[in-house]
């Protein structure tokens, strides 16, 4: 009985998305410029970590009442993802070129070219849901670290949906080995780095000028493998979606592999703040960046 109400909740989660796929994209961002304000308003818990992170983050070159619009305009944002998740449901290898644009591809494409994989570094900015879809609609082979939801029924259809396009996943806690072997194949092998870890999983690296805790894994089978790192950001634009691939990072080695992973995991970082400045309202800010703290004294700029 179990396995048939989970199957139900599956195809009734589906019946959702699919439905929401349907919204013209117009109606769509004014239904979602509605929600959005709804939800900043009643929902108190993270409307104060969204302003607090934002504080942080741009206090020094916002006011409070810029740092209040940006809030709601990211909670806009939020509403907007379940509604485009939908559409691409409806896409395909013929017509999803129509609402996606490309800057930069050669650097993705001339770094797959060198058949050693590649590591694709992204972070939780416009709708990185889509972005499992979109080298597997073109022909590329591509596996997702991604951590497995606690829900069953919404992680069951989430498999589903990342895969979809031809495109792999990785479970999270079971990672290495897996993303090794995918290296191995000369695929892609995408992971997003601006998350909070705890300190046993990650070093300390600036963000927004604040230590946060950063996992090192990207780092690690990078100086490991010696795979290109490539950052890809999926950035919404009106009505279509821009992939962005940035030129290939180069490693530092400096024969400390302590000093290595941080130096390198930094410049991860700073990559991914780089975006988060140019499009602040869609970025993940209801998530807790520095949650875990350094526990020695952090030096000042």
């Amino acid at each position: 009985m179990e396995g048939i109400e989970e199957k139900a909740l599956v195809r009734i989660i589906h019946a959702f998305f699919k439905l929401m796929g349907f919204f013209p994209k117009a109606l769509s961002r004014g239904v979602c410029s509605i929600l959005g304000l709804v939800f900043f308003h009643l929902d108190r818990r993270h409307r104060k970590i969204v302003l607090t992170n934002l504080t942080r983050a741009f206090s020094r070159t916002m006011t409070q009442a810029e740092i209040y619009r940006l809030g709601r305009m990211v909670f806009e944002n939020l509403c907007q993802i379940p509604f485009e998740m939908g559409f691409f449901l409806r896409l395909n290898h013929r017509n999803f070129q129509k609402y996606f644009s490309f800057i930069g591809f050669s650097n993705l494409d001339s770094a797959y070219q060198k058949n050693k994989g590649v590591l694709c570094l992204t972070a939780h900015i416009g709708n990185w849901e889509l972005l499992s879809g979109i080298p597997a609609m073109l022909g590329y082979p591509l596996s997702m670290v991604v951590r497995p939801l606690d829900f069953k029924p919404m992680d069951n259809f989430m498999k589903k949906f990342r895969t979809r396009s031809g495109g792999k996943l990785i479970p999270k806690n079971s990672s290495m080995r897996m993303i090794l072997n995918s290296l191995k194949r000369g695929e892609l092998v995408g992971m997003l780095l601006d998350q909070n870890v705890d300190w046993y999983d990650g070093v300390f690296v600036r963000y927004f000028g604040r230590p946060a805790c950063t996992n090192k894994g990207l780092a690690l089978v990078a100086l490991k493998t010696g795979a290109p790192v490539v950052p890809v950001f999926l950035i919404r634009d009106g009505k279509r979606f821009i992939l962005h691939c940035e030129p290939q990072v180069s490693l530092v080695r400096t024969g400390d592999k302590t000093k290595d992973i941080e130096i390198n995991t930094e410049r991860f970082t700073s990559i991914i703040e780089s975006f988060v400045r140019r499009y602040p309202e869609q970025w993940f800010w209801v998530h807790q960046r520095w949650k875990t703290r350094p526990y020695h004294k952090w030096p000042k700029d």
